[in-house]
């Protein structure tokens, strides 16, 4: 009989905070947790450690979110920018509707220069994860802002087990430098980290010239009955971008596949945070600040709006973020039911000194389209019970009350203002365990994400001079779930859940533009289904597999039902083989389907596919790896738009065109570790 909350439970409940309650089965998770029965909500929640974070080959950063079933994650642009996601049928652009946390930081961002939820995740080093809890579907209380379809909490490590030093060499100028150690004290211990990367790219006329530096200090120790963290996150990054290019100056010769249009794109970002965790067996709380800015240069066009100068721009965001979590943990008896409690709090406020939009040319401004400050503040209460009524049935319940204001300063007066929003929702479940091997799970669950606070003070479009509508500051949506998991049956685990969402207003990227803006409400439904099978004792197999259907609910005049850069099918099948204590070797497979490019699915992208592959050889303290990233050389295409823009020589209507961001050639990296 489960007598706790389950230790991943208790994760998500606390904004990855994790409180050791007595009873609370406590581990260390090296790869992916695959026998998760009797510990999650869901079937499509999971669990993965480090051991498997370490082996999987990763082009960028952000591609460590791949490590969810069904995640799509590519880039149309620089390196040094967040990712482009997609998931369960979302073109998530840079984040939104899809949270994500770190040692109980947010990461995404609100009123973003770029992308509302803009989740930047380069500043996060692999080597320094100890696990990623991740749960599609909005059916936790503890997921606040930008949650429908999922959200993912990335735990630091306190302590690094092995203490290394790497050093990767690659093609195209890459280099990086990793090192992690330990400094132990009468009372605990300091972890340190750091990183260093440079990269030029396969681009044919730029060099990318990534400089991206990583630096993590994290200070563990027991006091006042319970576990404290300290942690400090320093990140800095510059780049010139390779961006999307038009297919029709590649087919009349302007430039290759790697070449660009505009070749003084690019930027640079950084990101400073401090944060305190401290947990015992009631209580969970955290605090953090952070500084956070971006430069961004892009240019989606070309000559479309300026013929003389040219359509770049720059996008600018300058802010600091503090906030607080404090989680209340409770368990009581009732004959054979075992409840168990969490009451919760977060409060954040973002003080945010520029979000702008200026014209440029070759990266100097030309004049200012918008610039804003804005300070905007959110207060969330939440609770939730799960109750184990028996060995088999459990059932939960929960609900969050979100408040948000905002406060917006424009360079036009007329846009400044002020205006709040909240939001009550519910979320509900059960599952039954027929054994040690097999559990079944039902939930319904409320989100909600939040749009840019300039949209809710609106008055007059700064380009138009016209009239512009205000959008809503809170936007709801919902989702529902079946289904079914078994753990070591006959040599494999596996789960399939069947999903439900809608949403009352979506997010879409407006390529013309370069960024989002709030359309119609949409629903979608699909089907999952992930398994590990054990081969041998040495080979290990696994697939991933998601299927969706998406669609607008209301009609528009003009347009179509169908939403843009939705995913219809997503596959990721890799196989491991364990030679022996010092060899081991793995492949993997991404593929996602045609994503239509218009309403009417009367365009749509090409299918994609990648093979990447890695081998480790350990040698004492020793420790080579090689990594292969798109093994078969493929040339499809990272991400594909539809939309119009003007080169130069053509008419002054531009034409409408598929705009690409290929993927990159293949390339070999090689690292060498040293384990102290």
């Amino acid at each position: 009989m489960k007598k706790q909350l389950s230790a991943i439970s208790i994760m998500a409940l606390s904004t990855h905070v994790l409180a050791d309650v007595s009873g609370l089965e406590h581990f260390v998770v090296l790869g992916k947790r695959a026998n998760l029965i009797g510990e999650t909500m869901s079937a499509s929640e999971g669990l993965v450690g480090y051991g498997d974070i370490e082996r999987r080959p990763i082009l960028r950063s952000g591609e460590i979110l791949e490590f969810v079933p069904g995640m799509v994650v590519t880039q149309h642009s620089g390196s040094g920018k967040a990712n482009q996601y997609f998931l369960r049928g979302f073109n998530l652009d840079h984040g939104t509707d899809f949270s994500t946390y770190i040692d109980g930081m947010p990461i995404n961002m609100r009123t973003h220069g770029h992308g509302q939820g803009y989740a930047d995740l380069n500043f996060i080093t692999p080597e320094f994860i100890e696990s990623i809890h991740y749960q599609k579907g909005p059916y936790q209380t503890a997921q606040g802002d930008f949650s429908t379809a999922g959200s993912a909490y990335f735990a630091l490590k306190s302590d690094f087990i092995n203490p290394f030093v790497t050093v990767e060499l690659g093609q195209d100028s890459y280099r990086r430098g990793v090192i992690g150690q330990n400094i132990k004290t009468t009372e605990g211990n300091l972890a340190i980290g750091a990183e260093w990367q440079q990269y030029d790219g396969p681009w044919t006329d730029i060099d990318e010239n990534i400089n991206k530096k990583n630096v993590m200090l994290r200070y563990q120790q027991n006091i006042l009955d319970g576990t404290l963290n300290l942690t400090f996150l320093g990140y800095q990054n510059s780049w010139n971008a390779a961006d999307q290019i038009p297919t029709r100056a590649v087919k009349n010769q302007l430039i290759d596949e790697l070449g660009s249009i505009d070749d003084t794109l690019g930027g640079e970002s950084d990101r400073y945070s401090f944060s305190m965790n401290w947990r015992n067996q009631q209580w969970a709380l955290s605090a953090y600040a952070i500084e956070s800015s971006l430069n961004l240069y892009s240019n989606f066009t070309y000559f479309l709006d300026d013929q003389n100068n040219g359509d770049q721009f720059e996008q600018v965001d300058d802010r600091k973020i503090f906030g607080a979590s404090v989680v209340k943990l409770f368990n009581q008896q009732q004959g054979n039911t075992h409840i168990h409690h969490s009451v919760g709090l977060d409060v954040r406020f973002d003080d945010i000194n520029e979000v702008g939009l200026y014209k440029t040319n070759a990266r100097k401004r030309l004049s200012t389209v918008r610039t804003d400050s804005v300070e905007q503040y959110s207060v969330s209460g939440f609770y939730q019970v799960n109750a184990d009524i028996n060995d088999n049935l459990s059932v939960n319940a929960g609900v969050r009350h979100d408040y948000m204001n905002v406060d917006v300063n424009s360079d036009l007066t007329i846009n400044s203002g002020d205006n709040s929003d909240s939001i009550t929702n519910f979320k509900a479940g059960l599952s039954y365990q027929f054994n040690e091997q097999w559990q079944t799970y039902a939930n319904w669950g409320q989100s909600f994400h939040s749009n840019d606070a300039r949209g809710a003070t609106i008055s007059i479009d700064p380009v138009t001079n016209e009239a512009a509508e205000t959008v809503d500051l809170l936007v709801q949506g919902q989702g529902a779930e079946v289904g079914v998991r078994v753990a070591e049956y006959e040599n494999y685990n596996a789960s399939l859940s069947l999903w439900w969402l809608e949403n009352d207003s979506e997010l879409v990227f407006v390529g013309d533009a370069g960024n989002t803006e709030a359309s119609r409400a949409s629903k979608r439904y699909g089907a999952e289904f992930s398994a590990l099978y054990w081969l041998s004792s040495e080979i290990v197999a696994d697939v991933e597999l998601a299927w969706t259907k998406s669609r607008f609910t209301e009609d528009d005049v003009g347009e179509g039902n169908y939403i843009d850069g939705s995913l219809p099918f997503v596959a990721s099948v890799g196989i491991s083989w364990h030679i022996n204590d010092s060899f081991n070797t793995s492949m993997r497979l991404r593929h996602f389907g045609k994503r239509t490019l218009d309403s009417f699915n009367h365009n749509q992208s090409d299918t994609f596919s990648v093979v990447n592959m890695n081998a480790q050889y350990l040698l004492s303290d020793w420790k080579f790896n090689v990594s292969v990233l798109n093994l078969f050389d493929s040339n499809d295409h990272d991400i594909d738009y539809l939309y119009e823009s003007r080169l130069p020589g053509e008419s002054e209507t531009g034409e409408e065109d598929v705009h690409f961001h290929p993927i990159e050639p293949r390339t070999i990296r090689a690292s060498v570790t040293y384990l102290f």
